[in-house]
């Protein structure tokens, strides 16, 4: 295999180097007739933290629309992917290497008929503990919970699954190897989940200072998901006739979302960046997703941070393109932290040491 050369300022120290890819990792030892293939700010691939692989609105897709929207995700400069929650058997992706790096959830675990349709697993919480311990053998190292959902019967969020059957689950989890992330979009069902040690919260746009507090002490992380939140005024309206206690609900963690969302950067919560592409959420927008919590207020460096280096360490994965690495980058014609729209225009994207897109 041919070596390519790169140059440019590598993120995040910004140090200008001559970067060579040979055999599918990162020297920075000149190889003999190295080729050069771009130049510009070179970036560690970009990690799409909450995803749905595999998952449309009226549940698991065929594996070429898979594909494709892996590749819409990769050509974006998303080179690691964790998977949120998907009805699809996504394994075979790992066998490709012209796609995203994937770990994992398999299907969310969700409240019998607290759920979208076709999504996930659903159980009563006497089948809770099982549900987890299967869906901890056929994921990645993660499971996915629907934390709450609309109850008819209460006509409002509730959470799904009672404090008992929360923390059973979770120690069962943890006890396959397993981390535990859950969907949360009000208050109620976060102090059980994180009572029982849970590892990541996604949205949580019930949080308060008191749980913010508590997820720096444990080291859980957020991932807030702005775009899907930027949704609730939506959600308010279509529950407005029939579900008023609902819609107000969203109406508030509506209104409080930039709120949470600073908090938990100021109390120093590890916050990641997921599109939560998948279902009715497009595919290939995880700038769409940087830019917006830029938009809300978190500096470029943080979210940068977040879904480049920071994200890539949170996941196991090699956070720098440091001597030897595996060559998984993004080169762009500007600064992004200068300007992150760049981050819709990559100039190259290297995945496995192959350029790719």
């Amino acid at each position: 295999m041919s070596a390519l050369r790169f140059s440019g300022p590598v993120l995040p120290d910004g140090e200008v180097r001559e970067l060579f890819v040979v055999d599918g990792h990162v020297t920075y030892e000149r190889p003999a007739g190295a080729e050069t293939a771009a130049e510009g700010w070179i970036v560690p691939g970009l990690v799409d933290a909450h995803n749905h692989l595999g998952l449309e609105d009226g549940g698991a897709v065929s594996d070429e629309e898979i594909e494709r929207t892996a590749i819409a995700d990769r050509d974006n400069g998303v080179l690691l992917t964790r998977d949120c929650g998907s009805p699809a058997d996504t394994r075979w992706v790992h066998e490709r290497e012209d796609l995203p790096r994937l770990i994992r959830c398999g299907r969310h675990v969700a409240r019998t008929r607290r759920y979208i349709r076709n999504y996930g697993q659903e159980v009563e919480p006497d089948g809770l503990v099982d549900a987890v311990a299967e869906q901890a053998q056929a994921g990645d190292g993660w499971v996915k919970l629907v934390g709450d959902w609309i109850s008819r019967e209460e006509g409002d969020l509730a959470p799904s699954f009672p404090a008992d059957a929360v923390a059973a689950a979770i120690e069962v989890a943890h006890a396959h190897g397993a981390k535990v992330t859950a969907h949360c979009f009000g208050e109620e069902s976060l102090a059980p989940l994180l009572d029982a040690g849970i590892d990541c919260i996604e949205h949580g746009t019930g949080l308060t200072e008191a749980h913010l507090d508590r997820m720096v002490a444990g080291g859980v992380a957020l991932v807030p998901t702005v775009l899907q939140t930027s949704k609730f005024p939506g959600f308010a309206a279509d529950g407005r006739e029939k579900f008023p206690a609902y819609s107000a609900t969203m109406e508030r963690l509506y209104a409080r979302r930039r709120e949470v969302l600073m908090n938990a950067h100021d109390a120093g919560v590890a916050l990641y960046v997921g599109s939560d592409g998948g279902g009715s959420s497009r595919h290939g927008v995880l700038h769409e997703e940087i830019l917006a919590m830029a938009e809300l207020g978190l500096s470029a460096e943080t979210v940068l941070g977040a879904a480049s280096w920071r994200g890539r360490a949170w996941l196991g994965w090699n956070p720098g393109l440091d001597e030897g690495d595996a060559a998984d980058f993004v080169v762009y014609p500007r600064n992004p932290l200068e300007d992150l729209s760049v981050l819709a225009e990559p100039a190259r994207v290297v995945l496995r040491g192959k350029v790719v897109a």
